[in-house]
Formats: C-alpha cells, structure tokens, sequence
C-alpha cells in the first residue's frame, strides 16, 4: 500500500508505503520506517487552503519524537492543486487497520486542539454579536441594502467557516471508528 504527494510545487514527492515492518517514509532526501507499535499519535484534521477547499490532513508522531504529515491533496500545476481523496482515505484506513493489529497504543486524536477550538469558537461569537449589532442598526435606519448585504455574508460566513469548525471539533477515536467528518 502506497501514497505519495507534492507539498510544493518544488521538489520531490513525499512517499509512503505500509509495509510488513511499519510505515515507511520518504521525504526530502530523508527516509525510515517507523514501527506500527512505535507511532505514538495520530491528529487527523481538516486544512483547506485558497487553491484547495477540501484538504484533509494527517500529523503523525513517533515515540522519538519526530513529525510527518501527510495531506489530501497534491501540487500539479502553478494553478492546480489536484485532490486524492480515495487514495488518501484508504491509506489512512490502511494505516489504523495494521496499527491495530501490531498492538499499537497510539492516541487517536480529530480535530483542533481544545485550546485553539475554544478560541476559535469564541472569535466566533464575537463575530456573531458584531453582524447582530450591525443588522440591528441597518434595519433601525432602514437600510435594507446593508441589511441584506450583511445578511449574505453572514450565510456565506457560516457556510465556510462553520463547515471548518464543526469539521475540527475536539475528539478522540478509536482504530475502528475513524470520523467520516476528517477523511474525504
């Protein structure tokens, strides 16, 4: 089982392979294999970018310490950055399956940190009372243009920024209850 993409547009691929002794990986000139066993957590999220809306990603750490991540997406052109969504879910899937099986005691974590939710929740209702206030006083002076206006953005605010948040809530999972919400 293997999964590669470009994090840039310059350079190598970053590469990976499940094999029978762990996760193999190579990145940037440097490669290893990291024991199943060995890895020692696993933060699944959801990362859109302007060039790619649906960008999922995957942090992975190993007892020693060391990082790799692994995103959804793939750099093809200056202006494309192609999605590979199916690739991407099954090599994670893959990756839990045979973490599960080898014994693993990784902690399984989705979303945000607790702390970087909690302030992005809060910026959120700031944001909120603001378009209300702001509503309030466009319908008070009877100015329906504003208000429609700031009604759309609201919606679209919602739209965008809700997904992302609902997305990234705080959780942890378990190898065989994978959230749907942080895998394409």
């Amino acid at each position: 089982m293997r999964y590669a993409y470009k994090a840039s547009l310059v350079g190598a691929a970053h590469q990976f392979e499940l094999t029978d002794d762990g996760l193999s990986w190579r990145i940037a000139g440097k490669s290893g294999v990291w024991l199943y066993t060995g890895i020692s957590a696993i933060r699944l999220s959801f990362r859109p970018i302007s060039m790619q809306s649906r960008r999922f990603r995957a942090d992975i750490e190993n007892a020693d310490g060391g990082r790799i991540v692994i995103l959804s997406t793939t750099w093809q052109t200056v202006s494309l950055m192609a999605p590979q969504d199916r690739d991407y879910s099954v090599f994670m899937t893959q990756l839990h399956a045979r973490m599960a099986r080898a014994g693993s005691r990784a902690a399984l974590i989705g979303g945000l940190t607790p702390r970087i939710y909690a302030a992005a929740i809060a910026l959120l209702a700031l944001v909120g009372i603001a378009m209300s206030g702001l509503l309030v006083r466009a319908i008070a002076t009877r100015e329906f243009a504003g208000a429609l206006f700031l009604v759309g953005f609201a919606a679209l605010f919602t739209w965008q920024i809700g997904g992302f948040v609902w997305r990234n809530r705080p959780r942890l999972y378990t190898f065989d209850g994978l959230p749907a919400a942080l895998l394409p």
